[in-house]
């Protein structure tokens, strides 16, 4: 997919795990009938979503930033899926079909106003008319749009048993935002515009249903902190940050004091993020996430060995999770193991074929473990999921041209080349 290539994308196991989850018990309760998505991560600090046919979401890192709770940030992403599935963008396109219609109908009728014997005004007026039904139709589509979207996505709101009343709460925060940015709203409100109209409509349809307390899961403020902590370039203010945050105690002091134990990880001081990682490993033990920050702290002390043992009883109990998996491989990176590496990333990749992380990494540990063949198999794949279908074959061609490859593995890697020749073919015809 071209727009891999051209976007940041944020490449962190933990977050593409519970982003995508939640992205799929949203669409499970939604009303998209294709619910097979794809998620992009995109690191940006700005508020954006989108979601397009074909099944790619895209979310930025400064939604998850900006978003206070999950059922605000839950609602951006309901709001995308149900364009996806009125089919707002093809019905847009078809829309701006008979915009352009109606425009060349005005312009002829302009030009016929002239040659009647109207005059330059009367021509001009004519076009200027045409243009403006078609700029109005357009826009009145698009208010439809937004408006059925907005409905739609706020009831899969509640039926993910989440609070109605975020999307009213998110408009709000964007509209705030939106005054930060010097005249230039937020990415997402540039093809959403947002009135006051359109936050009252949202407040009345949250009102429709029961109002009570909702629970804010805690994973969600997990997820930003990480996102907070990857806009700290400096080690030791990402220290500070945190530690006046866990100081002012409130409803996140958790999730901050996970943030200061990231911070003080990353920093090197494994003494003290030990000792604040203990309650949060003690209260929660199932905890995924908490147990990764004790195998990355493990690491950090050099303690490769409990390290490697904590992941590995990870993936015993729950084979093939994602973010368990690739901090594993990352552990048998560090200790220049970069057989089993390989092999645990061989295993991910068919889990997970159209994640290019997984591919990326996959290329680079083969080629320090020096399985050429492995590197150019999986830059093939890389290079095939950022939209560079040429490329792909180009890395096969180079593996096909290796000496000692078995017959099995060529009649494979013949096959996997004419399938991305076929693919090649589809998108220029797309």
């Amino acid at each position: 997919m071209s727009f891999r290539r051209q976007a940041p994308v944020f490449t962190d196991p933990i977050m593409q795990d519970y982003v995508e989850s939640l992205i799929y018990r949203l669409a499970a309760v939604s009303e998209l009938k294709d619910r097979r998505l794809e998620l992009v991560m995109v690191d940006d600090s700005s508020i954006n979503a989108f979601a397009v046919p074909g099944g790619v979401v895209g979310v930025n890192t400064g939604l998850i930033n900006k978003a206070v709770t999950e059922a605000q940030f839950s609602s951006v992403l309901t709001h995308e899926l149900a364009h996806v599935s009125q089919r707002h963008f093809a019905r847009g396109i078809e829309a701006q079909k008979q915009a352009s219609m109606t425009a060349m109908a005005g312009l002829l009728a302009g030009v016929l106003v002239a040659v009647a014997g109207g005059g330059a005004e009367g021509a001009v007026a004519a076009i200027a008319g045409s243009q403006a039904a078609a700029m109005q139709g357009q826009l009145r589509y698009s208010r439809h749009n937004e408006q059925e979207a907005d409905r739609i996505g706020i009831k899969t709101l509640a039926r993910a048993d989440m609070d109605p009343q975020g999307a009213e709460q998110m408009f709000k925060i964007m509209q705030e935002a939106s005054r930060g940015y010097g005249g230039k709203p937020p990415e997402f409100l540039l093809t959403h515009p947002l009135t006051e109209t359109r936050i009252a409509d949202a407040r009345n349809r949250a009102m429709e249903y029961p109002r009570r307390v909702y629970e804010e899961n805690l994973m969600y403020q997990l997820m930003r902190v990480r996102v907070a902590l990857s806009y700290i370039e400096d080690k030791d203010e990402a220290v500070a940050q945190f530690r006046k945050k866990l100081s002012q105690g409130g409803l996140n002091a958790e999730p901050h004091q996970y943030g200061l134990v990231l911070a003080l990880t990353r920093q090197g001081n494994t003494a003290e993020a030990k000792k604040l990682l203990a309650p949060l490993r003690s209260y929660t033990p199932s905890n995924m996430v908490y147990g990764i920050a004790e195998a990355e702290l493990l690491m950090a002390a050099g303690k490769y060995d409990k390290a490697l043992e904590l992941l590995n009883r990870g993936m015993d109990l729950v084979p093939g999770n994602y973010p368990i998996t690739m901090a594993l491989a990352n552990a048998y990176i560090k200790m220049d193991d970069y057989f089993k590496a390989a092999a645990v990333l061989e295993k991910q990749a068919e889990l997970r074929p159209t994640d290019p992380a997984v591919w990326y990494l996959l290329a680079e540990t083969q080629g320090k473990a020096g399985n050429i063949l492995g590197v150019h198999r999986a830059r093939a794949e890389y290079f095939l999921l950022n939209g560079l279908p040429g490329k792909a074959r180009q890395q096969l061609a180079f593996a096909l041209q290796m000496e000692g490859i078995d017959n099995l593995t060529t009649i494979r890697i013949t096959e996997r080349m004419k399938q991305m020749e076929q693919m090649e073919k589809m998108l220029r015809g797309f």
